[in-house]
């Protein structure tokens, strides 16, 4: 039988001239209306409203100064005192907003006795952050990232005491080069980024380099366990693309990633290493696209002056255009775990498909270190594709935004340690288009013959034609002439063939190689946030202030 929590404060108070009874526990504050107060209102059911001690951004200490006498307002200092309590209010499509609600305590020393008690149980919330590096960049997006800061996230900031070095952008990976070589990360309690995904990348990379380099982590070695990062990270959205944050707490509102700051919440994230050549690439930790996606990125590149628009055009002459690239792709299943590509369950604020998963790699990294085996030696279940795909895909998160609600992988989960690796292989436009707006409806992504998916750990892509100059002189000289003639159309694509080679769209960033390796690593950083919360906690929830 579970003990009832102990309870550190009970009090009589009045909210808005009501009388509630008013109780504190380590983990909850309650207050309830009085069955005989208000006169006025006889049939009006008795109300209780409660919130948790975690989700309390802050408490202030207040004078009632005004007082009604002989018809007239005067400006008398009353005896009695109040105090105000800023909380979390839920509201609709998983936003927050910092609502309050304001005590009024028949006696000063009671009012001070509430207002300490309460500090005192912010201040043992360990998870907290204090100190914060922010970074903002003012280019990003609709340049709105600074307005959005100063208005809507900075005095949120205020009220919960945390302090912030603020750092505004002034040239592209700024931020990355600024965590990789002068942030001072032990005063902080955590890096916050304002802007989109590509300022949420610079971040990532610049706290991972870090971190590995401190650690004496080698990250040009595709097989080498990399540190895992103890500085959370917070998104504050401002960007033209914010889909990290949609994905991990459901809406794009700068107000409610600022409340997730302050509350001190954690959701661990999987970031993918990419590898070329033993030499490392980039990080991802949402999407990684070849084919379609990648097209689209290097054309849109070329329409920067459109603003977002360039999308739109871009994916309309890609999908039009319809290339298709041979290779062959390698992967390591993801066996003996939780979870299937097509699940009808959902990833969400603590997963336990994510906890379970993460404590078997766990155990199995343990096996292997025992073994003196790396995972890719010790396991032979690699597999391979060859053909002709339109895209290939691996989505390491649902990839879900406002316009695509369910994502390209609607049951990826975050923190589990594998990535969803999709396939379309060649087909019809009709066909393709079906499967493009599978994206915005409720129909199974991938119940469609040319579409496949798996849940993997680590993959590999080699396309068909050769990368390396020495391949390329090689053929050359055999004299073969189909080669020949396919490298002056690649060369000179005007001439209406298929280009051989398309671009890795990483996260929104164009690689500079075909031919990669990529490794899932289970939990590597953290964020701000809790996850996507139940449709449920938004319900049923009325207003505590409105009482």
């Amino acid at each position: 039988m579970e003990r009832p929590a102990r309870l550190l404060l009970s009090s009589e108070l009045r909210v808005r001239n009501v009388g509630h009874e008013v109780s504190l526990c380590r983990s909850v504050l309650t207050w309830k209306r009085q069955a005989s107060s208000p006169v006025y209102h006889p049939f009006r059911p008795s109300v209780c409203r409660s919130v948790c001690v975690s989700e309390i951004i802050s408490v202030r200490e207040e004078e009632l100064e005004s007082s009604k006498e002989d018809g007239s307002w005067k400006k008398i200092r009353d005896c009695r005192r109040s105090f105000t309590v800023l909380y979390v209010e839920r509201g609709r499509q998983h936003r927050w907003r910092c609502a309050e609600v304001t005590f009024t305590c028949p006696e000063v020393a009671l009012c001070h006795r509430w207002v300490g008690v309460i500090r005192e149980q912010l201040a043992a919330i360990a998870s907290r952050p204090k100190q914060l590096l922010v970074y903002i960049n003012p280019y990003g997006g609709k340049r709105q990232a600074k307005r959005v800061y100063q208005q809507k996230v900075a005095p949120l900031f205020a009220l919960a005491d945390i302090s912030a070095q603020v750092i505004v952008t002034e040239y592209a990976n700024h931020a990355r080069d600024h965590l990789r070589k002068e942030a001072e990360l032990q005063k902080f309690d955590g890096v916050v980024c304002v802007g989109g995904d590509g300022m949420f990348s610079e971040v990532v990379h610049g706290l991972i380099w870090r971190t590995q380099k401190d650690g004496g982590v080698d990250v040009d070695r595709p097989d080498q366990t990399l540190v895992g990062c103890s500085l959370r990270i917070g998104i504050i959205p401002a960007g033209s693309t914010d889909c990290i944050c949609f994905a991990t707490v459901g809406t794009n509102d700068p107000v409610t990633s600022a409340l997730h700051i302050i509350v001190g919440d954690s959701q661990p994230m999987d970031v993918c290493s990419v590898h070329h050549n033993n030499a490392f690439l980039r990080y991802s930790v949402s999407l990684l696209g070849y084919g379609f996606y990648g097209d689209v990125l290097t054309d849109s590149e070329r329409k920067r002056w459109m603003g977002p628009a360039r999308y739109d055009l871009a994916g309309l002459k890609m999908f039009l255009t319809h290339h298709y690239y041979e290779g062959t792709v390698s992967y390591l299943p993801a066996s003996g775990i939780m979870g299937e590509p097509r699940d009808a369950s959902r990833c969400r604020s603590g997963c336990s498909v994510c906890r379970d998963n993460r404590k078997l790699l766990s155990e199995r990294a343990e096996m292997y270190e025992t073994d003196q085996l790396s995972e890719s030696e010790s396991d032979s279940g690699w597999r391979t594709i060859r053909g002709k795909f339109l895209a290939i895909n691996a989505a390491s998160m649902s990839c879900a935004c406002p316009r695509s609600p369910k994502g390209l992988s609607p049951a990826a989960h975050l923190a589990d340690g594998t990535t969803d690796l999709i396939l379309v292989r060649k087909c019809s436009r009709f066909n393709f288009l079906r499967h493009l707006l599978r994206h915005t409806s409720k129909d199974d992504q991938f119940d469609l013959s040319f579409v496949e998916v798996h849940r993997v750990r680590r993959f590999r892509f080699t396309p068909r034609h050769c990368q390396s100059d020495s391949d390329l002189e090689l053929d050359l000289l055999g004299n073969n002439k189909h080669q020949i003639f396919s490298q002056i159309c690649r060369d000179h694509p005007a001439c209406g063939c298929s280009p051989a080679f398309s671009n890795w769209n990483c996260d929104g960033e164009i690689l500079t190689h075909t031919a990669i390796d990529v490794r899932v690593h289970c939990q590597l950083i953290k964020l701000f946030a809790r996850g996507i919360e139940e449709p449920a906690m938004f319900d049923d929830l009325t207003p505590a202030s409105s009482m």
